[in-house]
């Protein structure tokens, strides 16, 4: 449990309904305030309301999935420790492509090793340096008709990518004209 005298803050993005709640309820259990949203807008507009401490973010999500909403944290506030918890990836280790500080695979962790990162980020929270725009590209799904939806880390406006290819991808943002690095990847564990 937080060693603090206030309650830490973790907004939660999980588009299933049962697992948010269910996250809710588990670190709620654990004296922290939570934070939900649905979908990578919704956290938008949580991060408006309220800044968390840490934020705990699904990947594949409607509207704004986690890999768009991810980018935009990042630039927009990079000292906010992020987990990624999802079923595209496995493994223990944060995929390259992901933006975050820790990753777990869905239904393949313990909620005592959950516990276990969300302490050793909180202690990191004073330490961890301010950066820019990260050197990494943002990952982006790919759409069945071959164009992809880029949201650009600046304006925070979206707009269509036709046929990108496989791999990294520069475009220039269609508002601001800002340049935007995005990957392309084929496969996806299920």
């Amino acid at each position: 449990m937080p060693e603090n005298s206030f309650p830490y803050r973790i907004l939660i993005l999980e588009d299933d309904a049962r697992l948010r709640e269910l996250g809710k309820l588990l670190l709620e259990s654990q004296a922290y305030e939570v934070l939900t949203a649905g979908d990578g807008f919704e956290g938008l507009l949580a991060l408006k309301r309220a800044l968390p401490d840490i934020i705990i973010s699904d990947l594949s999500m409607p509207h704004m999935n986690g890999f768009e909403f991810l980018s935009v944290v990042r630039r927009r506030f990079p000292i906010i420790p992020v987990i990624v918890i999802s079923g595209e990836f496995s493994g223990t280790t944060v995929p390259e492509s992901v933006l975050a500080d820790a990753f777990f695979a869905k239904g393949h962790y313990k909620a005592e090793g959950l516990f276990q990162k969300i302490m050793e980020l909180l202690q990191e929270l004073p330490a961890r340096p301010r950066i820019g725009k990260p050197d990494k590209a943002a990952v982006w799904v790919k759409r069945d008709n071959g164009i992809v939806a880029v949201t650009c880390t600046d304006c925070l406006r979206t707009f269509p990518v036709l046929n990108p290819i496989t791999g990294i991808n520069t475009v220039e943002c269609e508002f601001c004209s800002c340049t935007i690095r995005f990957e392309i990847i084929d496969h996806i564990v299920e």
